[in-house]
């Protein structure tokens, strides 16, 4: 039978009445003990090294690949043209689309998803590729006048690529005030927060996605920014 001293015990109600009864009880610690505080553990999981080697990646990948596209739009004009006029201009609206949304979606879940690495690597080649693209068709605000001095008859492509960027960032813009506006109106126990959750919340995403660009390719915007030159 166990020492009285070695017992562990409570006061608790039970069926109405106080009783008296044992409780286990861990007579060594589970946890061992450390001088590290959270501070230095938090610094311990950080990596600033590879952070830093990651946030000169991103750099590297904004404007790199901007400029070789706009250095081929310049200079290799006759031969890029050539390539361009392989697609409609539905169909390079739906490249520049697509390829700012793999950016845009690869972000999002590396936010999500910030233990693994993946989708930051992802995020970088996406960026690349958007990038390029923007480089190509002479991304800004005016770009109408810019590719038409380049590009000449065949801007209409260049043009559409454009837009198909602009639309991906439009959607972006729309869903994030869409995305407050539900974590502000509905209530935490309402039925209806489902809609804030992660899965709920991307497949939003896609869908304000996809109806930007079907305003760009069926809208009527393609026609009026080439007769707008």
């Amino acid at each position: 039978m166990a020492d009285e001293s070695e017992r562990n015990e409570a006061t608790e109600i039970v069926d109405g009445q106080v009783e008296t009864v044992e409780v286990s009880k861990h007579p060594e610690a589970t946890i061992p003990e450390t001088d590290l505080s959270l501070a230095d553990i938090e610094r311990g999981r950080s990596h600033p090294a590879q952070w830093a080697v990651y946030a000169v990646a991103v750099l590297v990948a904004i404007i790199a690949p901007y400029w070789l596209g706009r250095s081929l739009a310049v200079h290799n004009t006759a031969w890029l043209t050539a390539h361009l006029n392989a697609f409609t201009p539905q169909g390079m609206a739906f490249v520049s689309w697509t390829v700012t949304l793999v950016a845009v979606a690869c972000l999002g879940i590396a936010i999500v998803d910030s233990g693994r690495w993946v989708w930051r690597i992802l995020f970088v080649f996406g960026l690349v590729a958007e990038q390029f693209v923007a480089g190509v068709a002479l991304l800004k605000l005016d770009f109408w006048y810019s590719t038409y001095v380049v590009y000449g008859d065949s801007a209409t492509v260049a043009n559409a690529a454009n837009l198909g960027i602009i639309a991906a960032g439009f959607g972006v813009a729309v869903f994030a005030v869409v995305w407050v506006g539900l974590l502000v109106v509905i209530r935490k126990e309402s039925p209806l927060n489902v809609l804030t959750r992660s899965w709920a919340s991307f497949i939003l995403f896609f869908a304000i996605e996809v109806v930007a660009l079907l305003v760009v390719m069926f809208g009527g915007l393609l026609t009026t920014v080439a007769t707008g030159a």
